[in-house]
């Protein structure tokens, strides 16, 4: 058995498909098929159940999919580890939910000392970017908090005030129940605190329309099309120019806080605890900048 081989046995099993898999990793499938079948012959166990569209793990394809990953994994930690600690390079993974407005600020200064290290962001709420970094399909993830789980940690990166957002000057809370609510796919941190307010108070939404992106859900807004709750910071340019309304949420609903969350168990390379100083630095820089009280 080769490492390889747990790459391929990986990548077949998150996509079910043969052809997929040969696709992402630029092999032809009659290799990937061989692979698999060797593999299956040297465990002495059939790991896939096979169907027309694809293929599934059976419980020992899970089995050895759990072990997989944690071979692989001890495989990169072991590249890590004689890395270059001074100078930071390859890639480094990082799931956002889009509102974050510090991101900006983290990223230039990042990319501005460690020109070398490729940065790929991934979009998504935060259920499934916990989720993301649970498997190791990450390195870490801003995520609205706190997040309660034995394999995370966390460390927070900025407070901010929830609002909701509509079209008109006015409104009251009764308008719920006549117009739809724009939010974010379930999973979302911003979207779970307006249910627990809504169910609060005995409102039942007129209709819920789902958006996958922060973009589609400014601009419907912006059209009257209906409602939305998201951080204030993040709105603050519309509402300059009038042409959007912030409208306060009570407590304990309004507060928001966003984090950044690694797996606890997981080697931290270099370009990743250069990333987390970044973060230290910035969060820094902000206390600092708040007003003394007497």
């Amino acid at each position: 058995m080769e490492f390889n081989d747990l790459k391929i046995f990986q990548t077949v099993a998150t996509h079910g498909s043969v052809s997929k898999a040969a696709l992402e990793l630029n092999y032809v499938q009659s290799n990937v098929t061989a692979r698999i079948k060797l593999l299956e012959k040297e465990l002495r166990t059939p790991l896939f159940y096979r169907h027309k569209r694809g293929m599934i793990l059976n419980p020992e394809g899970k089995r050895l999919l759990e072990h997989s990953r944690a071979i692989l994994s001890r495989m990169e930690e072991m590249i890590h580890i004689f890395e270059d600690k001074s100078n930071p390079s390859g890639v480094l993974e990082i799931g956002i939910v889009e509102t974050v407005i510090a991101l900006p600020d983290i990223l230039s200064s990042y990319y501005s000392k460690y020109p070398n290290v490729e940065l790929s962001l991934k979009t998504g709420v935060t259920d499934h970017l916990l989720q993301q970094v649970i498997d190791m399909k990450l390195d870490g993830a801003f995520v609205t908090g706190p997040i309660r789980h034995p394999l995370i940690e966390q460390v927070e990166v900025i407070q901010e005030k929830l609002v909701l957002v509509t079209k008109g000057e006015t409104f009251s809370i009764e308008e719920i129940t006549k117009r739809p609510l724009l939010l974010y796919n379930k999973g979302c941190g911003y979207r779970e605190r307006l249910e627990r307010w809504m169910k609060v108070e005995g409102i039942i939404p007129k209709q819920i329309m789902e958006f996958g992106t922060f973009g589609t859900i400014r601009g419907s807004v912006a059209a009257g099309i209906g409602i939305t709750i998201i951080p204030e910071s993040s709105i603050s340019d519309l509402v300059a120019n009038g042409t959007v309304f912030c409208h306060s949420i009570p407590e304990p609903y309004h507060e928001i806080t966003t984090i950044f969350i690694w797996r606890k168990d997981s080697y931290i390379s270099s370009t990743l605890h250069c990333f987390m100083d970044e973060i230290v630095a910035r969060k820094r820089l902000e206390l600092e900048s708040l007003p003394e009280s007497n």
